[in-house]
């Protein structure tokens, strides 16, 4: 069973930028990871002109571009929520979601008190860490915006190693 954890935070809060530094050092150890980024507000991947625009211009509700080293697939349509998406992602040992806020899996909250009031998720009993270089009373295991190996031996020792015993 593949493990998901969300990485939530307040817009500008270095979501991006954790999960950017936490991916080399998952690497590191072996693992296979994956992405899953959640875009609110919509996104567009293909180039007007290209043939894959053409398509979906045509009409087409799927369409997957395949090179020898990787694959893309644009679907029409309403999503049903992250569960939809992880099949496609079968071949990975962890899935990180950057955004999901509102899916059933655990969190990882970067937060930045110079930018925003308060965490988002510091109440949920599904948070199971908290990135923030303030000292901020919490319940979970807190991390510096910097302690980036120290959060992958974390999610490592937690979630991981034991995925691995079966």
């Amino acid at each position: 069973m593949t493990f998901v954890v969300s990485v939530v935070g307040h817009s500008g809060s270095g979501k991006t930028t954790l999960i950017e530094k936490l991916i080399p050092e998952l690497k590191k150890k072996g693992y296979r990871v994956g992405v899953v980024k959640h875009a609110a507000h919509g996104f567009d991947i293909d180039r007007p002109g290209k043939d894959s625009w053409r398509h979906q211009q045509a009409g087409a509700d799927s369409v997957m571009v395949a090179g020898t080293d990787r694959i893309a697939l644009v679907k029409k349509g309403p999503v049903a929520g992250l569960e939809s998406l992880l099949p496609l992602l079968e071949d990975v040992d962890l899935v990180i979601t950057e955004g999901f806020k509102r899916e059933n899996h655990p969190k990882i909250e970067v937060f930045r008190p110079e930018a925003h009031e308060k965490p988002i998720c510091l109440d949920r009993e599904d948070l199971i860490a908290l990135v923030c270089d303030a000292k901020i009373p919490t319940r979970v295991p807190r991390f510096g915006l910097g302690d980036v190996r120290e959060l992958a031996d974390f999610i490592e020792s937690q979630y991981l190693q034991a995925e691995r015993k079966y």
